[in-house]
């Protein structure tokens, strides 16, 4: 049975939900320098000013400005989290289609491929290279993007195992197209829910494995992320700025996973029968 996954996805509660809060993120990240009263790195008034009209969440220990650097965080959030869920989504999707499609030594190497990188502790090696290297945003999308692709890439391989065997594909076949044609014309298109979901829930993950490695101390300490600002914050608790400080970016963090979280759950209920009857609980 076709399913319109967009169709299935509005109709969810939780899937327009989130879809409202991805698109305020987005709105809010692509905007944010021309919202921003100030730049994030520039001094705009003493340490420690409490939240007013002119500084709306007040300003940090070195006279920064705290809403004009939490709009810069939602910019690095969502650009690691798309850049990542791009990459690791594309080489997923290759290794995936081509192990199934080629089969033979190709199938087994990928497979072989894959299985020693979901056995490997990802978080572990994001840190030892992080500590080496503090990663700027371009530097943190490869790493995590190489590293999210082989679940992503099983999946793949067993729903195009799958599709090679549909009647509408031997026709094309039978007709003379190659399996490149295929791919590209008919199984690819075919693909494209289980690839959506898996990039959602990539995101959500670089997502938090960005702030996570931020608050550490382990990126490029000039670039602005909520992680950061969290973990500066938290020097400060025993002064009231945790209150326009830490709450401000902890509540922005969660906010862009709930919104991840809640449009990947719509995604699930659309591709799975049984989850999609109590899809609009």
């Amino acid at each position: 049975m076709h399913i319109n996954y967009v169709k299935e996805v509005t109709g969810n509660n939780m899937g327009r939900v989130g879809l409202v809060m991805l698109t305020l993120l987005l709105v809010v990240a692509v905007m944010g320098n021309i919202i921003a009263p100030y730049a994030p790195g520039d001094y705009a008034a003493e340490a420690f000013v409490k939240p007013s009209g002119e500084h709306w969440l007040g300003t940090n220990d070195v006279g920064q400005d705290i809403f004009s650097r939490l709009l810069a965080g939602a910019k690095t959030s969502l650009t690691v989290a798309l850049g990542v869920s791009l990459l690791a989504t594309t080489i997923a999707l290759l290794m995936g289609t081509t192990a199934a499609v080629l089969g033979g030594p190709w199938d087994r190497m990928a497979m072989r491929t894959v299985d020693i990188f979901l056995v490997m502790p990802a978080m572990i090696i994001v840190i030892l290279v992080a500590v080496y290297i503090q990663p700027g945003t371009i530097q943190l999308i490869i790493i995590l993007g190489l590293l999210q692709w082989p679940a992503s890439t099983r999946i793949i391989r067993s729903q195009t195992l799958t599709l090679k065997e549909r009647e509408h594909i031997w026709a094309a076949r039978a007709a003379g197209a190659n399996w490149l044609y295929v791919t590209g014309k008919h199984i690819i298109p075919d693909l494209g829910p289980i690839l959506t979901a898996g990039a959602i829930q990539g995101a959500r993950r670089a997502v938090f494995m960005e702030a996570g490695l931020s608050f550490l101390g382990m990126t490029d300490p000039t670039v602005v992320s909520w992680g950061k600002m969290i973990y500066h914050s938290l020097q400060f608790v025993y002064l009231d700025v945790w209150v326009w400080w830490l709450l401000p970016a902890g509540l922005c963090l969660s906010f862009t996973v709930m919104a991840l979280s809640f449009v990947g759950f719509a995604l699930e209920s659309a591709l799975d029968p049984r989850l999609r009857r109590n899809g609009n609980a």
